[in-house]
């Protein structure tokens, strides 16, 4: 299977969608939206649930923009940028709707900036070191699979803001699994360095799998996904090798913690600065 059927494939339903990264355009996703929280919507989990979503996006766009320079062609920079862009668009939405529901009244930069690693809830896998290339490209499918599938049954929410960040989300994720694919099965199916890398990545992805689906029961969706496409690269999905912990706990890796000092650090020196 070429890597032009798996995009084919995969982007069934989405024939009117660009291919390209949706976060930089101008239009507001939530005008006209009603932001009061329906009667029946406990506030407290609807703010729980954005802000998890939120650091998940969050933590992953400054992962990708450590590609910026490093990444093997021009064009892939660009790419990775933008879908850094989108996940940025969709952290700052959710951030903003937490702090609408939760009674605090924080704005979006309070929940990125003036956090510790502990109060984060985004899943491990977003936070491991970029890796190469196959490691991140093996990171991106998973995760835009996993986003979608989630954002998909969140256009039904009743909180009608969040219903209406998952709609624009889905469009931006859907190509973000596009990408990942089209690169997974090129390199997958490409050299035997490339394969090697590939199978090595999936390796180091596997253990974070489990937390996914517990996270969200999307596990049918993306694993019809995951096995599509290693399928057409000529991989094998490895077996699922779940790890003690959580990030949806505050349970994380030794490498939040820099990630968000270097994330931080012209916020908390200049805490009083507008941007």
């Amino acid at each position: 299977m070429s890597d032009d059927h798996v995009y084919l494939t995969l982007a069934e339903g989405h024939e009117d969608d660009t291919r390209w990264a949706y976060g930089t355009g101008f239009e507001d996703p939530l005008h006209g939206v009603d932001t009061t929280v329906p009667e029946g919507v406990d506030a407290g989990g609807l703010a729980a649930d954005c802000v998890a979503l939120a650091d998940d996006a969050l933590v992953l766009a400054q992962r990708l923009a450590e590609w910026v320079t490093r990444a093997p062609e021009l064009e892939e920079e660009v790419a990775l940028a933008n879908i850094g862009l989108d996940l940025l668009g969709q952290a700052r939405l959710l951030y903003s709707r937490a702090g609408q529901v939760d009674g605090t009244g924080r704005d979006e930069d309070a929940y990125a900036y003036f956090r510790d690693a502990g109060d984060f809830r985004n899943v491990t896998l977003a936070e491991l070191p970029g890796g190469d290339f196959a490691f991140a490209i093996v990171r991106l499918l998973v995760l835009s699979s996993w986003r979608l599938a989630h954002f998909q049954r969140l256009q039904a929410h009743p909180d009608p803001v969040l219903a209406a960040v998952a709609a624009k989300g889905v469009k931006e994720l859907t190509y973000h699994r596009q990408y990942a694919a089209e690169w997974a099965v090129r390199l997958g199916d490409g050299t035997d360095e490339s394969h090697r890398r590939m199978r090595a990545a999936l390796e180091q992805v596997a253990p974070y799998l489990g937390e996914l689906h517990t996270a969200y029961d999307v596990r049918d969706e993306v694993a019809d996904v995951l096995r599509q496409v290693t399928e057409a690269a000529g991989l094998t999905l490895p077996v699922y090798r779940p790890l003690p912990g959580s990030g949806r706990a505050g349970e994380h890796t030794e490498h939040l913690a820099p990630l968000l000092a270097e994330l931080q650090s012209v916020a908390r020196a200049h805490p009083e600065a507008t941007w």
